[in-house]
């Protein structure tokens, strides 16, 4: 599995546009130098037509440098679900704003901490003139100062829907939350009563949702690709330079010994995540498994290798001033989005008639 010419060349912008802003201030560039924001829009809609693995790249190198941009909540899981949908209207009117960065969007889906649909209890209530009324309340919805397009799952008498409801629209509040990982923003949306526009068929929703997990779970394993190996990376620095009883740390055998397991777990990680990438772009039917895996041994590898960044680093590794605890408070908040590895596990077992570890 590799990448095209194309896509390295993609990652070397990207990864120089990081570079000169580590900030928000990243996005408009990002957006339009680039085109980030619409990888994976078809140019029928403005984008650049490409697919996963032009995504991969992209959120690997947002990854490396810890980025708070919008490009999980807006390229993947907002132009995921709104592509899924099948709506066309609504990625005519959407996607050209989303694809051009000049509109950032979320999908609130998450109730009391999981992403299974069967925790989807937020309700939809058809009413005069064809609308809907939305009402619940939704958790981990990934945050942008301006969103403009907000996406949620609710349930209808046909089952889990997809709604557009507008920002700051009466009835629609959003509450931002204290997170651990402060990097990632989130916030808690409540909807009361909220005008609702239904998006593709009624009760079609767990089928787009499905579908948005897996290409979710792709994207994130690819994050978290990118940090892991970053983490290594400032790891291998630091034991070559600090020095202790007159050698170089990283000269003696049990670092070496550390140093080549973490390598091991991040070489391990990434050929997952292109596995999953790899498998959206060219063998759909293989995704949901392929995300699966991905989604679990990433997590898992990114929290292992973060963990030895700091016990690696010594004193320095559990200062504020220092990256490390950014690296591991990622690791541990990205193990958990989407579904922590024991979950996705269980779902690869439940496929194989196997009972789940």
């Amino acid at each position: 599995m590799r990448l095209t010419q194309e896509q390295e060349e993609l990652r070397s912008a990207v990864r120089s546009l990081l570079t000169q802003h580590q900030d928000e201030s990243a996005w408009a560039p990002l957006a339009t130098q680039i085109g980030a924001a619409g990888l994976a829009v078809p140019e029928g809609y403005g984008g650049a037509g490409g697919g996963a693995r032009d995504v991969h790249v992209l959120m690997e190198e947002l990854g490396r440098s810890l980025s708070p941009l919008p490009c999980l909540g807006s390229a993947v899981l907002t132009v995921g679900a709104l592509l899924a949908s099948g709506d066309r209207e609504a990625c005519g009117r959407l996607l050209p704003g989303l694809a051009a960065g000049s509109s950032v969007g979320t999908l609130a889906w998450a109730e009391h901490g999981s992403w299974d649909l069967g925790a989807v209890r937020a309700e939809a209530a058809p009413c005069p003139g064809g609308g809907w009324l939305v009402t619940g309340a939704k958790e981990h919805v990934l945050d942008w100062p301006a969103l403009d397009v907000v996406l949620v799952a609710a349930r209808t008498a046909a089952g889990v829907s997809l709604f557009e409801v507008v920002p700051g629209a009466a009835g629609v509040r959003r509450e931002p939350v204290v997170t651990m990982d402060g990097t990632r923003a989130q916030a808690r949306w409540v909807l009361d009563g909220a005008e609702g526009r239904l998006l593709g068929a009624d009760g079609d929703g767990a089928r787009v949702l499905e579908h948005v997990r897996d290409l979710a779970c792709a994207a994130l394993a690819a994050e978290q690709v990118g940090a892991a190996g970053r983490c290594l990376e400032l790891t291998v620095e630091y034991t070559r330079d600090r020095v202790q009883f007159g050698r170089a740390i990283g000269s003696f055998q049990a670092v070496k010994h550390r140093l080549a397991d973490a390598y091991v777990l991040v070489e391990s990680a990434r050929s997952a995540a292109l596995g999953a990438a790899f498998a959206a772009d060219e063998d759909p039917g293989a995704l949901p498994r392929a995300a699966a895996v991905a989604k679990s041994v990433c997590s898992e590898a990114f929290s292992a290798v973060a963990g030895e960044m700091i016990q690696l680093h010594g004193g320095i590794g559990i200062t504020w001033e220092h990256d490390a605890h950014r690296f591991f408070k990622r690791a541990h908040g990205a193990g958990e989005l989407f579904g922590p590895p024991a979950q996705h596990r269980a779902r690869l077992a439940a496929g194989l008639g196997l009972a789940a570890r």
